[in-house]
């Protein structure tokens, strides 16, 4: 690794002892959230006796809630405390998390230990990717981006499979979490030896112009007046809003077809193991197709998977529409953070990802709660085709509204910023 007194200098090959740390990091963070998606809607079931759907997904809203707000603080405070700084407490945040669910007398626990997985995932994730589109300059944000969220599903995919595991083999607790004490503790180790990006950001700013023209985004330009960035932050909530359900009730409609935990625990494992490596693919082509069409693309995809899900009855069938599911969230979730580092002026790109990522993980809360309410009103098999047509009407959103960077700039309010 370079002197830490060394010049800085921007790009990944510059960058990459710091960059792949960084990764490996994001890695263990992705793992955190993964140790829940095959066993906890069973263990809210079984050892927690809960039978609404609306309590059962209780914990993906609180998650949801908490990681939305720590995602605006986090690119809020970015500047002010440091990106390091701000990876170290979410670690701290994240260390009780798996022994509150080993030890769980109740379902409030289990409300408490994602209240802290949400301030984890909110403040050490967005680090990670402010640090990583900091360190590579502007010309591989969407490579950086393929790398950070491939790293981060990947791994939520592996503990997914082997939580589902550990619970068939020897029950829903005490060993599945006993691999989530030993994420915390690395995550946290390895956050001690990164360095803050801060000299990048001002080499950046050094070399090439601030951003966009025009005055200073708002809030309300980011959410939804910006036409590139407003349709961007829809889909991301949208996006968020459908994998909140996958997570929440794709376990428990699994479940009421007979499958076994090993069996939830592969098909819960096979959507973000896709998702997880096609980004490695999806990054790449960020950098040089138009975002529009990936993300077009990508959400239609999504919408027609959850769709069929209606239809699949099979083993089998589920495996592959969990794989066409990721395919469809690759070609969008690296694309959505290139896309709004590219439209966002230098100086306010922290602030402008943490209001994207606001919205993006406002949809976990939205997801479960529209879910849980259908699904114990109307069924399961509603709830997913309420989702899945959502998801389409995203993508229509998409093609309506985006337009193409290298396409001459739509006329905006004054509040907004030509792109």
């Amino acid at each position: 690794m370079p002197a830490s007194d060394s010049p800085p200098q921007l790009g990944l090959r510059a960058n990459w002892p710091q960059f792949t740390l960084l990764v490996v990091i994001n890695a263990f963070v992705g793992g955190m959230v993964g140790l829940e998606r095959s066993i906890l809607p069973r263990l809210a079931e079984q050892e927690f006796h809960l039978v609404a759907r609306s309590a059962i997904l209780s914990f993906i809203v609180v998650f949801g809630l908490t990681k939305a707000a720590a995602n605006y603080y986090a690119g809020a405070w970015a500047n002010r405390v440091g990106r390091k700084n701000l990876l170290l407490i979410g670690w701290l945040f994240g260390l009780p998390v798996p022994l509150l669910l080993l030890w769980a007398p109740s379902w409030g626990w289990v409300i408490a230990a994602n209240v802290l997985l949400g301030l984890n995932q909110g403040l050490a994730w967005s680090s990670t990717v402010v640090m990583k589109i900091d360190l590579v300059g502007p010309k591989q944000r969407g490579l950086a981006m393929g790398l950070n969220e491939s790293a981060g599903y990947l791994a939520v995919a592996a503990t997914a499979f082997a939580s589902g595991w550990l619970a068939t083999e020897y029950g829903l607790r005490p060993y599945p979490f006993y691999l989530g004490i030993g994420l915390a503790i690395a995550g946290l180790l390895g956050s001690l030896f990164v360095r803050d990006t801060r000299h990048h950001v001002a080499l950046e700013a050094a070399q090439a112009p601030a951003g966009p023209s025009g005055p200073p985004l708002t809030f309300w330009d980011v959410s939804w007046r910006h036409p590139n960035l407003g349709s961007v932050t829809q889909a991301g909530l949208v996006n968020n809003l459908n994998d909140g359900m996958v997570w929440g009730l794709l376990p428990l409609l699994l479940a009421g077809k007979g499958f076994s935990l090993t069996q939830i625990g592969t098909v819960a494992a096979m959507y973000p193991a896709v998702w997880g490596l096609g980004q490695l693919l999806t990054g790449p082509l960020a950098d040089r197709f138009c975002k529009k069409t990936l993300l077009f693309g990508g959400m239609l995809l999504q919408g027609a998977v959850l769709l069929t899900m209606l239809f699949a009855s099979s083993y089998p069938a589920f495996l592959v529409l969990a794989g066409l599911l990721g395919v469809g969230t690759a070609l969008v979730y690296p694309v959505f953070l290139a896309a709004v580092a590219e439209y966002a002026p230098l100086a306010q790109r922290a602030h402008i990802i943490g209001i994207f990522r606001l919205w993006r993980d406002a949809g976990y809360a939205v997801g479960a709660l529209l879910t849980g309410v259908l699904a114990d009103w109307l069924g399961l098999s509603a709830a997913l085709g309420a989702i899945g047509g959502l998801t389409v009407a995203s993508a229509a959103v998409i093609e309506y509204r985006m337009h193409c960077a290298t396409m001459q700039p739509v006329q905006a309010a004054p509040s907004q910023i030509g792109i």
